[in-house]
């Protein structure tokens, strides 16, 4: 089950590449390249806790997930 902070990069039909929040039905950032709206999605995830980007290739399908850890891990101190 997805998280609702979990990102899915596509090509639209516009040519513009994608970095939508998992089904939301709009993008968040639009990219000229899919190296640019990746960067976008990574980073965002890491601000927001963590997640997994899902990259879709030109036939729609996920061709590639990868997991983005959180960039706010807590610090177990004692005390």
């Amino acid at each position: 089950m997805s998280k609702p902070q979990d990102r899915t990069i596509y090509k639209n039909e516009d040519g513009k590449w994608v970095n939508e929040k998992h089904e939301a039905g709009k993008a968040s950032t639009l990219h000229d390249t899919q190296e640019e709206a990746y960067e976008a999605a990574k980073e965002m995830l890491h601000n927001q806790g963590g997640g997994e980007i899902s990259i879709k290739g030109l036939d729609g399908q996920i061709r590639e997930k990868n997991t983005i850890a959180p960039g706010n891990d807590p610090v177990n101190v004692p005390g």
